[in-house]
């Protein structure tokens, strides 16, 4: 056998020595780590994949078998005791989240729902080659009527999913937005909770008209109809353009959570100089997916069509100055505060550039809070009223 085979023998402590590291050797660690990285997201999909399908057919069984009819109104509770008497150290066996299980395979089992379609009708969803690999393993062939795609979703999210949404569509569309984007649990809460499913894809806009079918499709999924500004407050509740944008701008983080995944802040009040005019575009992004420039006005009072020219103006400049060859066409994004279809119809006719009206609601007004001595006075008034009641409550025993 040759030297270069064996195990070296003598006694030491493992260190770097006798080698010589080039661009060959970088190369070659470099796509040992990425191939590393790869087999542990295999291996985490194909867990939590192994433990879904475990946790849909609890659910399936306690349905099927008619559990409770069967061995009584306990049974979901007796199931949880046994199996964590069994399996100790295993997370996930209490009575509710047995029946979570149950839930979660009747939700998707109702009457009007064809389960066997459910994968193929989720929207937005892109299957990575793990996901792809999942679904088309031995796993699925044995589940037969649990929809691979749901394997790439962690079981809290399901659960979320299944308690928030009020409809099986409503759930899809949210399961794909989580696949897509790599959602976290609180982003896709969040995102329940600001209705997305009946916002996004409604804004009014001429993209259909002046982008490629695909380019518009995915515009429309990432644009919403309306925002909530809850996390923005201003002074007065009549307030102008510059305080709203500077309401948004102090909490960029909460503004990018709320426009969605994707977009990147360039920047506010980007100067424009054409000739001997200037003039400043009210908010700069960019959307790493669409690969293009957002260019946003906000208006804090109803939509007027002299907006829309306005608009179309900061949206060609930008095209002009800073897009790239491989950036996508830029978009307007008008937001305000209310507006007429009609009015906005109108407007748009005649324009080529993209461009899309939403509103906006629940910005917070500072006058109408309660000042920390209101808070104070209410709190002691609470406490008052609190040592009244448990006073006669003592005085009633």
């Amino acid at each position: 056998m040759s030297k270069e085979n064996d195990i070296p023998q003598i006694p030491r402590i493992v260190s770097s020595h006798d080698i010589r590291i080039d661009g060959d050797y970088a190369e070659w660690i470099a796509e040992l780590k990425h191939r590393y990285r790869s087999a542990q997201v295999k291996a985490s999909v194909r867990v939590n994949a192994e433990k879904l399908l475990f946790n849909w057919e609890l659910g399936r069984d306690l349905v099927q078998k008619k559990a409770e009819e069967r061995w009584g109104a306990g049974v979901v509770e007796q199931v949880s005791l046994d199996l964590q008497r069994e399996f100790p150290n295993a997370q996930g066996f209490s009575a509710l989240n047995l029946w979570y299980m149950k839930r979660w395979y009747l939700f998707y089992n109702q009457a009007d729902t064809k389960l066997y379609q459910v994968g193929k009708e989720i929207p937005n969803t892109k299957l990575h080659q793990s996901g792809a690999e999942i679904g088309n393993s031995k796993l699925y062939q044995a589940g037969k009527e649990f929809p691979a795609p749901f394997a790439l979703v962690p079981w809290r999210h399901h659960v979320e999913i299944i308690s928030k949404c009020k409809s099986v569509d409503e759930a899809l569309f949210y399961i794909g937005k989580t696949i897509e984007q790599g959602m976290s649990r609180a982003a896709l809460v969040n995102c329940i909770k600001a209705n997305l499913y009946e916002h996004q894809g409604k804004i009014l806009n001429n993209f259909a008209e002046h982008m490629p079918a695909l380019q518009s499709k995915l515009v429309q999924e990432v644009l919403k109809e309306n925002y909530d500004f809850g996390f923005a407050t201003v002074n007065h509740e009549i307030y102008d353009e510059q305080e709203l944008e500077e309401a948004l701008s102090k909490s960029v983080t909460d503004l990018l959570l709320e426009l969605g995944t994707g977009f990147a802040f360039i920047g506010r009040q980007k100067e424009l100089i054409a000739g001997d005019t200037t003039r400043k575009i009210d908010l700069l992004f960019y959307h790493i997916r669409l690969r293009c420039y957002v260019v946003c006005e906000l208006k804090a009072k109803a939509f007027e069509p002299e907006f829309a020219g306005k608009l179309n103006f900061y949206v060609n400049a930008v095209d002009d100055l800073l897009k790239a060859e491989d950036d996508n066409p830029t978009i307007g994004l008008l937001i305000c505060s209310d507006m007429n279809k009609a009015d906005v119809q109108w407007s748009f006719r005649g324009i080529s550039t993209p461009m899309g009206v939403a509103t906006y609601n629940n910005v917070r007004i500072k006058d109408m809070l309660p000042t920390q001595e209101q808070l104070k006075e209410r709190m002691e008034l609470l406490q008052k009223e609190l040592r009244e009641t448990k006073r006669l409550m003592k005085a009633n025993k």
